[in-house]
């Protein structure tokens, strides 16, 4: 997992990067949970992510917004981060020009960002979203949503609770020519704790199923 440095919006991107196994391997961009709550691309959940995607041979990037960690800049309540993201990919994409496909992923803060990201890259084949926080954000920007993809979410989750993104879902589902996977996760809370396994098992298995479907397995 060796460390690269990326040239963002606001300056220097820290991030930690894991090549594919082959030439046109997919790629993974990876997107953590809030800045001005710790969030950081060690966050455990945002490195279970990362590690469902390497281990099945993704060229994957997992990064730090601007601000955060040894990345340059200032929190800029998603507007910077969304640009952070852009360029992320950027990097990914340009580092891997034969990438059979592009898959986002993110957890709480990075699924909102994630999915703003995905609204606006329409090469990207899949995402994962990981406790998004449709509480506090608006998703309505999802129409119609571009890819199919899985939405991870625990059942006691007090910060952004189950019928709230049930709603989301909802209307994701109305959409035609996508498939959007919804996986509730009994017991797990806003921070996965002690249910930081699950969100391998659930995304590995997510991932699994679409890639064999795509002839990629």
């Amino acid at each position: 997992m060796p460390e690269v440095i990326l040239t963002g919006a606001s300056g220097r991107l820290e991030g930690s990067y894991s090549p594919g196994k082959t030439a046109n391997a997919p790629i993974a961009l990876i997107l953590h949970p809030h800045p001005k709550a710790g969030g950081q691309m060690n966050n455990a959940v945002t490195v279970q992510l990362y590690r469902v995607f390497m281990k099945r041979g993704f060229a994957t990037l997992r990064f730090n917004f601007r601000g955060v960690g040894r990345s340059q800049g200032e929190f800029d309540s998603g507007i910077g981060e969304l640009a952070d993201a852009a360029s992320a990919l950027d990097w990914l994409q340009t580092t891997n020009p034969a990438a059979s496909q592009c898959w986002v992923a993110g957890y709480q803060f990075g699924a909102w960002i994630g999915m703003q990201l995905l609204m606006r890259r329409p090469e990207t084949d899949g995402f994962i979203s990981v406790s998004p926080p449709t509480n506090v954000y608006d998703f309505s920007f999802l129409a119609p949503c571009p890819a199919s993809g899985l939405i991870l979410h625990g059942s006691a989750d007090a910060v952004a609770t189950p019928n709230e993104v049930e709603r989301v879902v909802a209307k994701l589902r109305t959409q035609k020519g996508i498939v959007i996977d919804y996986d509730l996760v009994e017991g797990a809370n806003h921070y996965w704790s002690d249910h930081i396994p699950d969100v391998e098992t659930h995304v590995a298995a997510y991932v699994d199923k679409r890639m064999k479907a795509d002839g990629l397995a």
